[in-house]
């Protein structure tokens, strides 16, 4: 009659392989996964530089205009005081109007430019901003999907020491010994199944 820790043992050998095999396969999937979202991320990151130097842009714009409507307005010079006028980009129109209504040539309290009006607003500086929350939540991703995957590489390691004391207590000649080598590989594999059932699993489509 064969021994119960024999088949015991041949059990857990056949079980603990599998899932070596199953966790270095989520291993590889979570480290796609992660690489997936980091470019992701960085397409993001790279748009929302783009959107950030559009908005750079467009103050100097901005600033170059009114400087050059003020040195007119200084010197007295209606046309072209006008002329400058006209071309201010619509975004800065809002806040130079408001800008203007503080009397800022009579009034000591006035903003010192339009630029500090809460109705100078750029479009472009709005959308780098949301780019950017964006990016965040795209790179924690990242990082949460590294920390999967590390954590199916540990399930190798610990189903790999699941199948050495499986395979140890095989040749072992003392069946207390053989018993509590099995026993150790038991816990080490039920442990770490129980454990990854608690993971999320990515499933290639």
């Amino acid at each position: 009659m064969s021994d119960p820790r024999e088949v015991i043992a041949t059990v857990l050998l056949a079980l603990a392989a599998v899932a070596t095999a199953w966790s270095g396969y989520q291993a590889t999937r979570w480290n796609g996964e992660q690489t997936k979202a980091s470019s992701r991320t960085n397409a993001i990151r790279i748009e929302a530089a783009r959107a950030q130097g559009l908005a750079e842009a467009q103050k100097e714009v901005d600033v170059a205009t009114f400087i050059q409507w003020v040195d007119a307005y200084a010197h007295r010079e209606t046309e072209l005081t006008r002329f400058y006028a006209r071309r201010f980009r619509v975004e800065f129109e809002p806040a130079f109007a408001a800008w203007l209504a503080t009397k800022p040539l009579t009034n000591a309290d006035a903003p010192l430019t339009p630029f500090v009006m809460p109705q100078y607003e750029l479009a472009a500086e709005r959308e780098a901003a949301r780019l950017d929350a964006e990016a965040e939540v795209s790179a924690a991703a990242v990082r949460r999907d590294v920390q999967r995957a590390s954590n199916y590489i540990l399930g190798v390691v610990l189903f790999s020491v699941a199948l050495f004391f499986a395979g140890v207590s095989t040749k072992l000649a003392t069946p207390r010994l053989r018993s509590l080598t099995l026993g150790v590989g038991c816990v080490v594999f039920l442990g770490t199944v129980l454990w990854l059932a608690t993971q999320p699993v990515s499933v290639a489509v």
